[in-house]
């Protein structure tokens, strides 16, 4: 290459370009999201119930007195959450949820730092922009933003009890879930890890913090009494509206009950296969792959079969798709990213042409990613499993007999 040649085509690697191109689209993306979408805020509003939940707990009123026949967002944290949101209603509402999202935005790259630094990736790679790109155009982390909701810091809780879980920091493990579930319990089926793993320390914090919470918040409450009472059975019960479960989705739809029931065992049952497969082959040899993996197995099985499953729940699977830059990942194929698309597309679906399909498409595209997602992990180790059994089975057959010599 001659002189002039450098200078009219100047030389640059294919990493530093897709830098240069996902770092000012995904800041742009990130502000979009955050200044204008979320601020705006849509229909559906999350904040509003948490804000007066925690006015009326400052000034002694009751908390759990909401009506549940209306369709509109009920407060239902437990009183330990409570008490910890409480220090919201100190500001007025305007401010208090412009506040809570711009917490929510700076824990949400704080997750994707930590996702990129728990995965041995380089910061100065592509990667952390392509990372903040692909979180910040998903659905659950819009509508988390729009709707204003406790979502990206159960994420945040979740990434750092899986680092602190791999670092064998069990009793700071333990201390990040246990401030999840505080608010929410939605991180409850991953403390089945430690238990493999019989790691008793994690189960101190993890469970001892929420329930020293609680107990401290009971008697601040004046109807603490009806979150037992009334919060917890509405909470057991499926509705037929903004509910992606399989129990849901079926009320919705009006599906017959033994296929509901039938459904649910099966992926049951494909969830048991997996997390036994994940637990024998990888726990030891790749202890991140193994958590990552298990995480997300846990999460899709519990919004699938429970009684309650919302799609911007799906953020929750983030440390398993990063498994696709490990080798052994369950995400290296092709229906695991289209399941990927159902369960966290921003795009919409509704038609005015063809009306009852895309409104068939758009209130089912969660439930099918989820779906589908774990009919390919369960796919995936199913058929690793049987490779393993015939070669096992070839080894431990008789060596075929030398040809007699003539």
């Amino acid at each position: 290459m001659s002189v002039m040649d450098r200078y009219l085509y100047p030389r640059m690697d294919s990493a530093r370009i897709l830098s240069m191109i996902l770092w000012p689209i995904s800041i742009m993306m990130i502000l979009q999201r955050s200044i204008i979408l979320a601020v705006n805020g849509a229909r559906t509003d999350d904040f509003t119930t948490v804000y007066q939940a925690s006015l009326h707990f400052l000034n002694r009123q009751p908390v759990y007195a909401e009506n549940y026949a209306t369709v509109d967002p009920h407060y239902l944290y437990p009183p330990s959450g409570t008490l910890l949101m409480a220090p919201l209603a100190y500001l007025d509402p305007t401010h208090a949820r412009w506040t809570f999202i711009a917490a929510s935005v700076v824990v949400l790259i704080i997750c994707a730092y930590l996702l990129v630094r728990m995965f041995d990736l380089p910061l100065d790679s592509w990667v952390l922009p392509g990372v903040l790109f692909f979180m910040f155009s998903t659905e659950t982390v819009a509508n988390t933003l729009i709707f204003t909701n406790f979502n990206a810091f159960v994420l945040l809780g979740m990434i750092a009890f899986l680092m602190l879980m791999r670092s064998r920091n069990d009793y700071w493990a333990g201390f990040f879930i246990a401030m999840t579930l505080t608010v929410k319990p939605v991180l409850a089926p991953l403390l089945l890890l430690p238990l493999l793993q019989l790691r008793w320390k994690v189960f101190v914090t993890g469970l001892g913090i929420p329930i020293l919470l609680n107990l401290a918040a009971w008697p601040l409450i004046v109807d603490s009494r009806s979150f037992l009472d009334r919060t917890v059975p509405y909470l057991s019960e499926t509705r037929d509206y903004y509910n992606s479960s399989i129990a849901g989705n079926g009320a919705y739809f009006g599906v017959a009950d033994w296929l509901i029931i039938l459904l649910r065992i099966a992926f049951v049952l494909m969830a048991i296969f997996s997390l036994w497969f994940l637990y024998k082959y990888y726990s030891d040899n790749d202890e991140l792959l193994w958590l990552a993996t298990s995480s997300g197995v846990l999460m899709a099985t519990l919004w699938l079969v429970s009684s309650l499953g919302q799609g911007y729940y799906s953020m929750l699977l983030f440390p398993m798709l990063m498994t696709v830059f490990r080798s052994g990942s369950v995400m290296r194929n092709w229906p695991a990213w289209l399941a990927v698309y159902g369960c966290m597309t921003f795009d919409v679906f509704g038609s005015r042409r063809w009306e009852p399909f895309g409104r068939y498409l758009e209130y089912n595209r969660v439930t099918l990613g989820w779906s589908l997602l774990m009919i390919v992990v369960f796919c995936v180790l199913l058929f690793r499993w049987l490779d393993i059994r015939k070669l096992d089975d070839d080894a431990a057959s008789p060596t075929a007999e030398a040809p007699a010599l003539s």
